[in-house]
């Protein structure tokens, strides 16, 4: 995909009265040199190792440092006596990031959508649409290119790595314009969701403890979510965040390069400097044999 800005997006949907979908994989199949049958293709492989991630979740499986696994479960189970909140599509939608999450964790096989780090979120608002009957195979395909067009514009704009913008460019703003897409919103609407979503999350920086894509980062796999749904239902009812997406993602660029190393993917600042944080990482590094400098 070619894109440099969603506007530029939703330009050419109106130019060419197609569909969001169609513009965005259009572009893929010119610049990737793909035959249609060919992009499909990988897009379903991808959605079936999505849900082989989830199908394949085991409770009882703990990462090497102890510290991740088993809470996809207790969501599960807690839903089932009807002791949270949230209830149906939205009780699914935090077990399923937490699943996706916590597989990474464990060194299970994870789609990175758009990162490792951030792997639960597409998944987790997408499954339970399908296995409730909302949305069909060919839908959350759709939905998915939509995912990848704007995930593309924050590539070429910003970056979608921790390690350059903080844990804001990682936590999946892209699932919101897939919701819309889903419930039949228009391409303006997609862009109004994805950039309220990226809105909400501006400024959360990446701060892993002991380093491992573990702590705080999978419980930020279910915020992300979640707000990719609140947006979602906010653009669908015709709520608008007033900042347009282009700039919104500039503006998450710069705030990213204004942070601190500390708070970048170094896993020095934020939680992982907090007393309990080093603690968590003298056990990990001795565990492994290393010594903490």
């Amino acid at each position: 995909m070619a894109f440099s800005s969603v506007h530029e997006m939703i330009d050419l949907c109106k130019e060419s009265g197609k569909p969001l979908y169609e513009v965005i994989l259009e572009s893929d199949l010119a610049e990737s040199g793909l035959t249609r049958a060919e992009s499909e293709a990988e897009m379903h492989r991808l959605w079936a190792v999505m849900r082989a991630t989830s199908d394949g979740y085991c409770g009882a499986d703990r990462s090497m440092s102890g510290f991740a696994g088993g809470d996809a479960a207790k969501v599960n189970a807690a839903a089932a006596r009807g002791v949270l909140y949230a209830d149906g599509y939205f009780a699914d939608v935090m077990a399923e990031a937490l699943k996706t999450a916590e597989c990474n964790a464990c060194m299970k096989r994870i789609v990175a959508a758009p990162t490792a780090g951030s792997c639960g979120v597409l998944p987790a608002v997408l499954l339970p649409l399908q296995r409730r009957g909302l949305a069909d195979e060919a839908a959350v395909h759709r939905a998915l290119y939509i995912a990848a067009g704007f995930g593309q514009v924050v590539a070429a704009r910003a970056t979608l790595a921790g390690a350059e913008g903080g844990c804001q460019a990682e936590v999946g703003a892209m699932a919101a314009a897939a919701l819309v897409d889903i419930k039949g919103g228009t391409a303006e609407q997609c862009a109004e969701a994805f950039a309220m979503a990226l809105t909400n999350l501006e400024g959360l920086v990446c701060d892993p403890v002991a380093g491992l894509v573990e702590i705080p980062c999978i419980k930020r796999n279910v915020i992300g979510a979640m707000n990719a749904v609140s947006a979602a239902d906010m653009a669908l009812a015709g709520v608008v965040g007033h900042i347009p997406a282009d700039e919104v993602i500039d503006a998450m660029a710069e705030v990213g390069n204004a942070m601190s190393k500390d708070l970048r993917e170094t896993g020095i600042g934020g939680l992982a400097g907090t007393p309990t944080g080093r603690a968590i990482c003298e056990i990990v590094t001795m565990d492994n044999g290393e010594e903490e400098d």
